[in-house]
């Protein structure tokens, strides 16, 4: 059968508009959530005021919201047509071989920044002390997203489904929207953080030095007085 005859992707498959949707929600979720935290400390209220177990809960809703859309995502593959280009060994090995750093980027990830690292933990008022600038993260500045794009590719071409790569695309796509949203608005955080630091900083200063002063004027004020006698 020729390559040419072969249908691609079927768009009439409600698994794969399901799987889609999946994709897009999470991600839209979790900066909503987050960014409500952190405006309004919805979550911290209702964890009676502990930050980190309201993290703590949020990181368990996502997780397992990721679980939901790969399930969701291996469930459309099982439902769309496979190609025979995609069906020789060569591209199940680079499949596993996606999954293999995938996730070795993602779990390395997590590992480097803890769970409220991880799980927007900064939103909570959960800030880390100092950047991690060591792997993966000396390879890429967000190896969670691309970590997860290379196992949603590498899953794609074990199956050898035409429709995994193109969900693989949108993946990639959502990722990239909510990095230029989650990136400035962190980065902002963090500033935010220096600013204060700066601010407690000078006035920890001038307090400093006019208690000085005011130690200089005790000490000579009886000096002057023996001078006077």
């Amino acid at each position: 059968m020729s390559f040419a005859n072969q249908k691609l992707v079927d768009f009439d498959s409600k698994s794969l508009l399901i799987s889609a949707a999946a994709i897009a929600f999470n991600p839209t979720f979790w900066n909503i959530v987050a960014r409500r935290e952190y405006r309004t400390h919805f979550l911290t209220r209702a964890f009676g005021g502990n930050a980190r177990r309201a993290c703590y809960a949020l990181a368990a809703t996502i997780f397992s919201l990721g679980l939901i859309r790969d399930g969701l995502y291996e469930r459309a593959l099982r439902h769309q047509p496979t190609h025979p280009a995609l069906e020789g060994p060569l591209p199940t090995y680079i499949g596993y071989a996606l999954l293999a750093v995938g996730n070795i980027l993602v779990i390395s990830s997590t590992w480097a920044l803890g769970i409220t690292g991880t799980f927007l933990g900064d939103y909570f008022g959960i800030l880390m002390d100092h950047m991690v600038t060591g792997f993966p993260f000396n390879v890429t500045d967000a190896p969670m997203y691309y970590g997860s794009t290379m196992s949603f590719l590498g899953t794609a071409l074990v199956f050898g489904k035409p429709a995994g790569i193109l969900l693989t695309v949108w993946v990639l796509f959502v990722y990239l929207v909510a990095l230029r949203f989650e990136n400035p608005f962190t980065a902002g955080i963090y500033a935010k953080r220096e600013q204060e630091r700066a601010a407690a900083k000078a006035g920890g200063s001038s307090a400093a030095g006019s208690k000085s002063f005011a130690q200089v004027a005790k000490e000579n004020k009886p000096n002057q007085g023996k001078k006077d006698l």
